[in-house]
């Protein structure tokens, strides 16, 4: 039995996308694919075009030019049925202080026609994936910034889309609440929601995104799965090993293959790698070589006894690939 046209399409689709503010082009033509399935991170500086792509794709602004299409369904034919499928989590948004969290989500829950008894249940659901089972009662202007970024979150929920927009949904966030609420965006990945979230805290992205897309101008300028996209940056792969006891014979080992370069070890303490309990060194390289070649670099230090406890590749920095790319569009 063939597969039916949705499930080989792209979930979220954006073709030749315009938009323009008066003498400013917002969106120069933008071309988007976002795999079913995956969380895409959507990466630039301000007045990239992040927000506008945004908005567009929930059905609030209309484009100039070009298509987008939401689950298979046109966002400029069909918003209605467009809508069914997403939801929207802005930068900002508002929230009914004077009602309690319950009532909150219920009064959404009921604008999407959802029934009383099934309400009950959905919200239950929400609060307990979203942490805030135990502030169901209380009302919503004594949340703190994250627990109503959360709350908003559950919002975007209480229809069960297949599709989230999230528009820097950790702004204003301490770095514990950015925790909770990348585990959330996580586990919705995990329960088949495929995430779409525009970020400017760009290592938060690279551990959580399985792709990114990088826009300068109202154009992607770099788009893949995040590993393909650091690599292109910067070819070869970083490698990180740990070794414990002297790393004399690592290093020698290392200086020994061809194919590797730019070996990097901290200072070795005297004395240190002889006590007991002494933490192992940290060794990183770079390498040309593909899987086979890795395996004849691991097999080559084991060979030499060289104490290895771990070996593993090291993403490259995103932020630098970020400031790399918007750097020589600018320029």
């Amino acid at each position: 039995m063939s597969a039916t046209p949705q499930a080989i399409q792209p979930v979220i689709q954006v073709q030749r996308l315009e938009k323009r503010y008066g003498k400013t082009q917002a969106l120069n033509g933008l071309d988007l694919q976002v795999e079913r399935g995956s969380i895409y991170g959507f990466v630039g500086p301000n007045g990239a075009g992040k927000t506008t792509t945004m908005r567009i794709l929930a059905t609030l602004l209309e484009a100039d030019a070009g298509t987008g299409r939401i689950a298979g369904e046109d966002i400029r034919e069909h918003p209605a049925r467009a809508r069914g499928h997403l939801g929207f989590m802005p930068d900002f948004f508002g929230v009914y202080e004077d009602l309690t969290v319950a009532e909150y989500l219920d009064f959404y829950a009921a604008s999407y026609g959802i029934p009383a008894k099934r309400r009950r249940t959905t919200i239950a659901e929400l609060l307990e994936l979203v942490d805030l089972s135990h502030k169901r009662d209380d009302y919503v202007e004594g949340l703190s910034r994250g627990m109503k970024q959360r709350l908003g979150l559950a919002r975007c929920l209480v229809h069960e889309p297949d599709v989230l927009l999230l528009d820097e949904p950790a702004s204003g966030m301490d770095p514990r609440a950015r925790y909770e609420m990348r585990e959330i965006v996580r586990e919705l990945q995990r329960l088949g929601t495929t995430v779409l979230v525009s970020s400017h805290i760009l290592p938060e992205l690279a551990d959580m995104c399985t792709h990114i897309g990088i826009i300068q101008h109202g154009r992607l300028v770099r788009e893949g799965p995040v590993e393909q996209v650091l690599r292109g940056m910067n070819p070869g792969r970083t490698i990180a090993i740990q070794v414990l006891g002297p790393p004399a014979t690592a290093l020698e080992t290392l200086k020994r293959v061809p194919e590797v370069s730019d070996i990097v070890s901290p200072p070795e303490p005297a004395g240190e790698h002889n006590a007991a309990g002494a933490r192992p060194t940290q060794i990183t390289f770079r390498t040309f070589a593909d899987d086979a070649g890795l395996r004849e670099i691991l097999r080559a230090l084991v060979s030499a006894d060289a104490g290895v406890i771990h070996f593993a590749q090291q993403l490259d920095n995103l932020e630098e690939v970020f400031m790399q790319l918007t750097e020589r569009t600018d320029s």
